[in-house]
């Protein structure tokens, strides 16, 4: 019996940033732990560092992000200065001096902080490895509280991209999120950001919100594609209230049902198609030129707690409160309170809350779910074979893989599996076929579309 795209869309699955996913961290990944996986890393290969600040001048209801709002510069501050300690204590586990290709803030808003604190951090890294020539140095903003000051900081302190969360344009609809920023706000940012050097900019954009339909979205769509970011995420709003306590304080009942979120990704899709943006992976578009777009023509895109991203490095050191870091061993997540974060920090010891080490089942199941979401297709019999695994290892999926092939959203020649056109909207659901620990969990998830 074949099964409507209806059932599907209405599956609660994770979002594959990692694999495992977070709800399955365990605490008794420790300090010491996360410390020999740091000392066995290759000196060798560059690495790639995300940066996270958990503060945010303003509240937005709709976000699912660990955050703290804070209205005074103090707790921002002395954040700042145990940022530069934790940096020092990573750096002093690692094998050698390391290079980083990649570097990430993200938040919460990283301009929260002042200029200075900025600069003394971006000094730190520098001082403890070696950032190269053609590292992209990225940083999230957001335009209601960006500074002339900070933008042209960030311009003088080389960064390369700025990604903004634009999301909703519609006034009842910011107004429903409380995140107000009219379109001239944003330009305005997009454009002193250009003129300070920041030559990469990109849009986050969300469907699914409260009051939103697809004539509002469309409407934003068209503003964002005349500023021309270079790439622009389009992602399905999460409603997880049971996780994130903020989004209680929006209205349920003005949320669109599945149905019209459907319809509101399609068409938003269709429109920056339209525009001259490239379909990228589940839910990213970016214009031909850019780094993005090469990647996934080159098969080489990747997926990590930034989403679709060109880093290849196999470590990221996430440093920071509630950061994510991977090795070739595991992953890590950091202490999530400050408090209890600042004085691990101060006591010399890495703020490591839980982790996963990976079996060798995880790094196969790992692959094969990063190449569906990345490539949309994968070549089981070979990544069995790549991993050591035995011949048809994936052989208690097939009665999964056989019902989505009946209903039109995978095909299946021998041991190849490739996502078709009608299975793209819910390919996250055809990653979570490999997920060996999500039949038998307890986390929940946010909807598939």
């Amino acid at each position: 019996m074949t099964q409507s795209i209806q059932t599907y869309l209405s599956r609660s699955v994770p979002r594959y940033t990692s694999y495992p996913t977070a709800p399955h961290f365990s605490p008794d990944i420790e300090a010491e732990t996360y410390a020999a996986w740091l000392a066995a890393l290759d000196p060798a290969q560059a690495i790639s560092l995300y940066l996270h600040v958990p503060f945010c001048r303003e509240l937005c209801w709709y976000c699912g992000c660990n955050m703290k709002l804070a209205r005074k510069d103090a707790p921002i501050a002395r954040y700042a200065q145990t940022l530069l300690r934790e940096i020092d204590l990573v750096a002093r586990h690692l094998p050698a001096r390391m290079d980083i290709s990649h570097l990430h803030w993200g938040g919460g808003t990283p301009n929260a902080l002042v200029p200075d604190d900025l600069e003394r951090a971006m000094d730190k890294v520098r001082a403890r490895f070696n950032v190269t020539e053609d590292a992209e140095l990225a940083i999230e903003s957001d335009p209601r509280t960006l500074t002339p000051e900070m933008i042209t900081r960030i311009g003088a302190l080389g960064f390369n991209r700025a990604s903004f969360g634009v999301q909703e344009f519609d006034p009842s609809v910011q107004k429903a999120i409380n995140r107000v920023q009219p379109p001239e706000m944003v330009r305005a940012s997009v454009e002193g950001l250009r003129a300070a050097g920041v030559a990469s900019i990109n849009f986050d954009l969300i469907y699914g919100l409260p009051h939103q339909t697809t004539e509002t979205l469309l409407n934003t769509v068209e503003i964002c594609a005349g500023m021309r970011p270079s790439r622009i995420a389009l992602f399905g709003y999460a409603h997880v209230p049971w996780m994130a306590k903020k989004q209680r304080l929006i209205d349920e009942a003005a949320l669109p049902g599945a149905a019209a979120r459907l319809e509101q990704s399609e068409e938003a899709s269709k429109a920056l198609v339209a525009a001259g943006y490239v379909p990228i992976g589940l839910d990213h578009f970016a214009l031909p030129e850019d780094s993005m777009a090469v990647a996934a023509a080159k098969g080489t895109l990747r997926r990590n707690f930034q989403g679709y991203t060109t880093d290849p490095a196999e470590t990221m050191l996430g440093v920071g409160t509630t950061s994510i870091g991977r090795t070739p061993s595991g992953y890590v997540q950091n202490l999530g309170e400050t408090g209890a974060w600042a004085r691990a920090v101060e006591a010399g010891t890495l703020p490591v809350a839980k982790g996963v080490a990976f079996s060798a089942d995880d790094s196969l199941r790992s692959h094969v779910i990063e190449r569906i979401m990345c490539a949309g297709e994968i070549d089981l019999d070979a990544a069995g074979a790549r991993h050591g695994a035995a011949p048809f290892w994936y052989a208690g999926e097939l009665p999964a893989l056989a019902q989505m092939e009946a209903d039109g959203l995978v095909a299946r020649q021998a041991g190849r599996l490739s996502v078709t056109p009608k299975g793209a909207p819910v390919i996250r659901v055809i990653a979570s076929v490999f997920d060996a620990y999500l039949p038998g969990g307890a986390a929940r998830h946010s909807v598939a579309v």
